[in-house]
């Protein structure tokens, strides 16, 4: 059996810090050789941040009853020593509950009430808004503390059908859905719209965040939990009970909010949960195995996943076990099995994500600084030729020579203003790409499908309106894409024309190829396509609810669009600090050039000791260019290598930076 799925998170938070302290040793050297300008210290801190702060959200999703607080205690807190969820009999979370490790916030179960639901801000909104939550202090130190808190989660309030149909809570045409009234005619309906649990335990200090979301209508009351948070999971585990087997809401769940395509399955695994229910002292263990077997088949069938995705566990006895730390038990659970899964599924596709990331950048990094170092070459090998040719001439001389210094340094100063002419019309042409992908534009291309979702009624036509509003948002992604490729060309242009006037190498940079955003929309389309069917149109007839679905989906749509233009923004700092780079270098060959002149003019041995500090200068960058070499291989070492560079990164670390 191999690590559990703690081990294993351990392993992968050890991994993303070595790799982000090589992240921060190249910045320091880089810094050190003055090969850092603002462009590269802001990718490099980009990507260390990127590396450092990366988050792994895994969902728990699953109609009441399932045993899914109990599973979510099992894997993460059985170090506690007790359960620290409410997994009693019956429904325990009744409202969707993150769980999680801000450092800026002190431990806390932060709670927000129902009846913001009766405003139409998306979760995204109250979140920066935080005097509408209830907070209440956690003591780390105190387990007994932290469960009796997050008791909270469970609370429920008895209100009017009246106000139950404005929470959501009731739909007069969904009579199957309805929670059932008391004698008094009030509905049961959850005390908290969202609860956020900060607390800094290892697995979530290292950037883990766990969803647990509650049954059947609390989810699809909430359209921002069904087409956000949710679809964003890294993971989502989806809890059957043994003792129940598929049931229709397990079916509608899973049809309606998680096997939205088939490409979706790709992140989801089924949990068989309470196998226990089936530990029948009667029958022998072969009859128990293939009972189990026979479950595990027909819930695999239903949902129409691979048997292999299918987990048969005794959550309640995984937890037991751990806590009495009874291998066996722990065995005979079945949460190893899980436990292994999850981590192998999670942590491999995250670590090959950010390891493509971080590589691509360094590979741009490594080719620009080694612009810069054959600049400095190029320009130590002129000064040499320059030098060598002043060897046994007299005054007059060597005054020309500072005298045709001084004419290229003005003609190279003229070039500036062509230089700005370019800047200006290449921010302009960016500024277009961003307003092309800024809130405003969003906000107009949303329109006509805002207008449709928010009328009284059925939505005829609706899933036609969504299909042109995205086809629409696609093409924004294409014009920006096309801008991009004009930015490229422009300055490519203007870099040869450069080029072979003043003998740079500048390079423009491929522009960011934005396919990958588009099909981020055509996952968002899908969620939102598979939402509109015939389950939920009942529920879309609610102006209420469909503004909620509409404001959800602009917060989704606004961060695509963001990282477009951010993917976009970088490219172009990319491109332009490397025309920053070589007029720097430039300006510094001409004042070396000249002070070299200075010397020679008033002392005789002022040649030769400029000759000998350049050779020494060529043999330092040789040196670091091997260095250069060294520290971004090991950040651009394929997957295979990575164990051994993990190993050796301790010895890295501690090499100079010279």
């Amino acid at each position: 059996m191999g690590p559990s799925f703690n081990e294993q998170f351990d392993q992968h938070g050890a991994w993303r810090r070595a790799f982000a302290q090589q992240l921060k040793q190249l910045a320091e050297w880089m810094d050190a050789h003055e090969l850092m300008d603002a462009s590269v210290q802001e990718r490099l801190q980009r990507l260390e941040s990127q590396v450092r702060t990366d988050k792994v959200m895994v969902a728990f999703v699953a109609e009441f009853s399932r045993g899914k607080s109990e599973l979510i205690n099992a894997i993460f807190f059985a170090d506690y020593g007790r359960r620290i969820m409410p997994a009693s009999a019956g429904r325990t979370t009744m409202c969707p509950t993150e769980l999680g490790y801000d450092a800026d916030f002190a431990p806390s179960l932060r709670l927000l009430p129902i009846e913001t639901r009766l405003q139409m801000h998306g979760l995204a909104e109250w979140r920066l808004r935080p005097d509408r939550w209830q907070e209440i202090p956690l003591d780390v130190n105190d387990p007994d503390q932290i469960a009796k808190a997050l008791e909270k989660v469970a609370e429920v309030r008895r209100v009017s059908l009246d106000n139950a149909r404005a929470l959501g809570f009731w739909h007069d045409d969904l009579v199957d859905e309805n929670p059932i009234p008391d004698a008094n005619g009030l509905v049961e309906v959850p005390m908290w719209r969202h609860a956020i649990i900060n607390i800094p335990h290892p697995l979530l200090k290292q950037g883990l965040v766990i969803l647990d979301t509650p049954g059947l209508n609390a989810v699809g009351a909430e359209p921002e939990l069904t087409v956000n948070l949710i679809p964003q999971a890294h993971a989502v585990v989806f809890i059957l009970s043994a003792d129940t087997g598929v049931t229709r809401s397990d079916l509608s769940i899973w049809r309606e909010h998680l096997a939205t395509s088939a490409e979706s399955l790709d992140g989801r695994l089924v949990v068989l949960n309470k196998i226990d229910t089936l530990w029948d002292s009667l029958n022998s263990a072969e009859q128990i195995q293939a009972q189990m077997e026979r479950q595990v088949s027909t819930a695999a069938e239903m949902l129409g996943v691979a048997p292999d995705k299918v987990v048969p566990v005794s959550a309640q006895k995984g937890l037991v076990a751990k806590i009495s730390a009874d291998d066996l038990l722990l065995e005979t659970s079945g949460l190893p099995v899980l436990e292994e899964a999850l981590a192998k599924g999670i942590m491999g596709q995250r670590q090959a994500i950010l390891r493509a990331a971080v590589a691509t950048g360094v590979a741009g990094l490594r080719a620009e600084t080694g612009r810069v170092i054959n600049i400095r070459r190029r320009d130590l090998d002129d000064q040499m030729a320059e030098l060598r040719s002043l060897r046994g001439k007299n005054a007059s001389v060597i005054e020309s020579m500072r005298q045709r210094i001084e004419q290229e340094q003005h003609e190279f100063d003229l070039s500036a203003s062509k230089i700005q002419a370019v800047r200006a019309v290449h921010l302009k042409l960016l500024r277009d790409v961003f307003q092309q992908l800024g809130s405003k534009a969003l906000k107009v291309e949303l329109a006509e499908l805002a207008q449709l979702l928010q009328q009284k009624g059925l939505k005829l036509g609706v899933k036609k309106i969504y299909v042109q509003t995205f086809d629409k948002l696609r093409g924004t992604l294409d014009k920006a894409q096309a801008s991009g490729t004009e930015i490229q060309a422009m300055l490519g242009g203007t870099f040869r024309q450069l080029n072979a006037e003043f003998g740079f190498s500048l390079q423009v940079p491929p522009p960011p190829q934005l396919e990958h955003f588009s099909h981020d929309l055509s996952q968002i389309e899908q969620s939102h396509l598979q939402y509109l069917g015939v389950g939920n149109s009942l529920k879309l007839a609610q102006p209420e609810f469909s503004e909620r679905l509409v404001r959800a989906l602009a917060m989704r749509l606004r961060t695509v669009y963001e990282s477009a233009a951010n993917d976009l923004e970088l490219w172009s700092k990319s491109a332009t600090a490397q025309l920053d780079a070589q007029l720097r270098e430039r300006r510094r060959s001409f004042a070396r050039r000249m002070e070299a002149v200075d010397r020679i003019q008033q002392a005789a041995s002022g040649l030769v000791e400029r000759i000998a500090e350049i050779e020494e200068g060529e043999g330092e960058l040789i040196q670091l260019e091997h260095r250069l070499q060294e520290l971004t291989s090991q950040l651009i070492a394929p997957p295979d290598a990575d164990a051994a560079a993990t190993e050796e990164s301790a010895v890295d670390l501690a090499l100079p930076l010279s």
